[in-house]
């Protein structure tokens, strides 16, 4: 029953029983209306695998299956994040790139979020997840749906074959560091190959060597220097990388500034970050967000949003 993570701002409800769980949310679906309140407060305070145990309860207790009477009740973009959190990690990643990938035209910056953040056990985990729940490949899938050199950095991080080591060889930081410069800023054009080569295979402590040497050979910054010599999904992606890389929870505080600044929300993004990492790595993208933006994540979250979308939001946000 153990939580994903050990820096989620949902944990393990204590005294937890499924059964009288499934049985509060069968009545806050009873009669005319539906009391919101109650599926906040039990779904938003539990973990995946209790959630799980709430949904066996609910068909063996019930003879009905807990997701299809939770969406003819609800709707809109709280239906969204409730549905997400009835799922598995794997599940709901898998579900995501699915939705990402069908129908006319692809959502890159899903592609490019799950994959660039996730390690090797659960990138293997969807692969196999994903063949489960729909019976076709994901490699197969993004190969149909992308082009060039964008698609072979996604199938290069789908391969789950990034080396999780702590080892550094420094003559070879040197040395990538090197390949790098010499393959983008120092010439025309720019050989992509050699940037996935080392970005999508090194482990995460030689890379933070690479970015240093880099920047004492060209005097700028890796992601200056990606900035300069990509464009669109291609520089997206490697930017992402290199981001998840430094600072997996900065990277997603940036993902949920971006998708409540300005004008509109960007519901995608919010509804999946939230429901994705509340119960991995929360508190430390809500204390990256404050260093970064001066604000709160619940105050961004408390000025974007409405009605029970933004109570289950701001639960899984953890408070001020």
């Amino acid at each position: 029953m153990a939580a994903l993570g050990t820096r989620g701002t949902v944990t393990e409800a204590a005294g937890f029983n499924a059964e009288a769980d499934a049985k509060h949310l069968s009545e806050a679906m009873k009669g005319v209306g539906t009391n919101e309140a109650t599926i906040i407060e039990v779904l938003a305070h539990r973990t995946i695998a209790q959630r799980q145990s709430i949904k066996d309860a609910y068909k063996r207790t019930l003879g009905k299956d807990l997701q299809h009477d939770l969406c003819s009740e609800l709707s809109g973009h709280f239906e969204k994040v409730v549905v997400g959190l009835l799922m598995t990690a794997p599940v709901y990643d898998a579900y995501e790139l699915r939705n990402a990938i069908k129908g006319a035209g692809t959502d890159e910056t899903c592609l490019i979020e799950i994959l660039a953040s996730r390690t090797n056990k659960e990138l293997k985990t969807l692969n196999d997840c994903y063949h489960q729940e729909y019976n076709r490949k994901l490699e197969d899938d993004i190969s149909g749906d992308t082009s060039g050199m964008f698609r072979r950095v996604l199938v290069s991080l789908l391969t789950a074959g990034r080396d999780e080591s702590t080892n550094v060889n420094e003559a070879l930081a040197k040395q990538d560091a090197k390949e790098i410069y010499e393959a983008g800023e120092a010439r025309w054009g720019t050989d992509e190959v050699k940037f996935l080569t080392v970005l999508c295979v090194r482990n995460r402590n030689h890379l933070l060597r690479v970015f240093d040497e880099y920047q004492k050979i060209s005097g700028r910054d890796i992601e200056e220097s990606i900035k300069r010599e990509m464009s669109g999904t291609l520089q997206e992606v490697f930017l992402a990388i290199v981001r998840c890389i430094r600072s997996r929870p900065s990277f997603f505080a940036e993902r949920l500034y971006k998708s409540m600044k300005g004008l509109g929300t960007t519901d995608s993004i919010l509804i999946r970050v939230m429901v994705s990492r509340c119960e991995i790595d929360m508190l430390d993208i809500k204390a990256e967000f404050l260093k970064m933006y001066g604000k709160t994540l619940y105050s961004f979250i408390k000025g974007d949003t409405s009605g029970d979308y933004r109570k289950i939001l701001l639960v899984l946000c953890g408070g001020e």
